[in-house]
């Protein structure tokens, strides 16, 4: 039987946290149609798709740090990431799809980028609600413990309330030094 497993990440652009990365083995008992790339999904579809991905497949999840992220690059932490998801998988899957033009060094895998797999493939699909929801749970969390950045709402990316946050509390442990703008502020 042939196990193919989508693999995407989520928060290489985001100014915080880790990166996430989530692997996919979807059931044959899965709707492909009802999956879509997280980022053209409302919130209340994505959560209800994550429970339901998670009842309905095989999957793992992987991150990189924050200093991961800042030793590496956030292109290799993110490849970092996808490799930790899909070893953690508990079944090895026969072919493994990952959304982009990039994969990570795995032998004994067969591995294959898929540009805009997010919107072909269903388990890229699923794998990007996997660790959308993931990631955006804990950068929920972080926000309640680190007020006035709004991270419930711009989960760390460079918005405007974000920037000027930067500017009026500062820079936390949670933020990428690394990156721009931050760099410049350190």
């Amino acid at each position: 039987m042939k196990l193919i497993a989508g693999v995407d990440e989520v928060g290489r652009g985001s100014l915080i946290g880790p990166v996430y990365a989530a692997a996919v083995i979807l059931k044959k008992s899965v709707d492909p149609k009802i999956l879509k790339d997280s980022k053209v999904l409302s919130k209340k579809k994505r959560e209800y798709l994550f429970n339901y991905i998670k009842k309905n497949s095989i999957w793992s999840l992987g991150k990189a740090s924050v200093s991961e992220i800042e030793k590496l690059n956030i292109l290799n932490a993110s490849l970092l990431a996808m490799k930790r998801a899909i070893l953690k998988l508990t079944k090895k899957p026969t072919l493994v799809l990952i959304d982009g033009n990039k994969i990570p060094k795995l032998k004994n895998y067969k591995l294959k980028s898929i540009i805009k797999g997010d919107k072909k493939i269903p388990s890229i699909s699923a794998a990007s609600i996997i660790a959308k929801v993931s990631r955006d749970r804990l950068v929920a969390t972080l926000s309640k413990k680190n007020k006035g950045y709004h991270w419930d709402k711009n989960f760390g990316y460079g918005t405007k309330q974000h920037l000027q946050a930067l500017k009026k509390l500062g820079i936390t442990k949670h933020h990428r030094k690394t990156f721009s703008p931050i760099s410049r502020l350190t």
